[in-house]
């Protein structure tokens, strides 16, 4: 029979999984055991498929509701869930974390509580599962870092949810657990895929040096991130881009002047300081990606 964690992999979208993290029929009742043994409202299994019958289109293991319908009653209550969950995940980010020891907040007996946090999932005393709101991702970063400092290591594993049909959620959620065990816990190291699709190709990425980051490092884009979406607007951040991408160098060199002429001065200073001409087209990418993440600089 399926546990939980088997129904977070049949999640196919965002939405799915966030439906199934805020399920009333798996939340934790306070026993250490409810959080990795959850039994499925239904106990019987589906027929095999056939022309006329078959068992659930979603899950592929319980009988469909009625003769007419084509999920079983717990998947057809997710997929209800998951229609007015829609527009909240498509602002979300996904956490699969592999820690040495559980952030304070999801230990089965602490009372402390965190209202960033969509929903939460933890399937043993090193793995969990996260859905933040994704300009809650640096704050979280932050106060993990100011709870636990070097106490919590391992890898945590972010990538945005996804909402369509071609990006499969669990089995983004699949591939990332698979990958993993390549990485040893002496240290907490942060992974951020910019898009779902490099789940699928990792390697290309670590190569570019874009994916695979010390926490504080990472922590530190991120305040970078939060410097750029302030020192810019958003009609410059555009024309920067397109002259960083450019492959004339000559006409990048003319707009690169003209450009300068009307930033303000602490833009240029900016800029001259993080050298961001010589950066290569990945890292430039990763810059604009953490932008979509970070807030404004509030000045005191």
């Amino acid at each position: 029979m399926l546990e939980r964690f088997d129904w977070l992999r049949r999640s196919q979208t965002g939405a799915e999984l966030l439906a199934t993290l805020q399920s009333d029929e798996w939340r934790v009742t306070g026993d250490k055991e409810d959080i990795t043994r959850h039994p499925s409202p239904v106990t019987s299994l589906g027929p095999p498929f056939s022309a006329l019958n078959g068992p659930c289109l979603r899950c592929w293991v319980y009988p469909r509701a009625s003769t007419t319908a084509h999920y079983c009653i717990t998947c057809q209550t997710l997929l209800d869930e998951a229609w007015g969950l829609y527009a909240l995940s498509r602002r979300a980010v996904v956490i699969w974390g592999f820690v040495t020891q559980l952030p304070k907040h999801l230990q089965s007996d602490s009372d402390s509580s965190d209202r960033s946090i969509l929903g939460a999932y933890v399937h043993d005393d090193r793995h969990f599962l996260l859905m933040l709101h994704h300009r809650e991702l640096q704050p979280w970063l932050q106060e993990l870092a100011i709870y636990h400092g070097g106490d919590i290591k391992g890898l945590l594993q972010i990538v945005h949810s996804t909402h369509g049909k071609d990006m499969h959620m669990g089995e983004l959620l699949c591939r990332m657990i698979q990958d993993e065990a390549r990485f040893p816990t002496d240290q907490l190291r942060v992974r951020f895929f910019a898009a779902p699709h490099q789940v699928y190709s990792p390697r290309y990425y670590e190569r570019e040096g874009v994916l695979t980051f010390e926490a504080a490092e990472f922590l530190r884009m991120l305040d970078m991130a939060v410097v750029f979406r302030t020192m810019m607007r958003p009609d410059e951040q555009k024309i920067l881009y397109k002259l960083l991408t450019m492959e004339d160098t000559r006409e990048e060199q003319f707009y690169w002047g003209r450009l300068l002429g009307v930033l303000k001065p602490e833009a240029k200073d900016m800029l001259s300081a993080w050298k961001i001409r010589l950066w290569t087209k990945p890292q430039v990418n990763l810059l604009y990606a953490l932008v979509e993440y970070v807030g404004f600089y509030q000045s005191s």
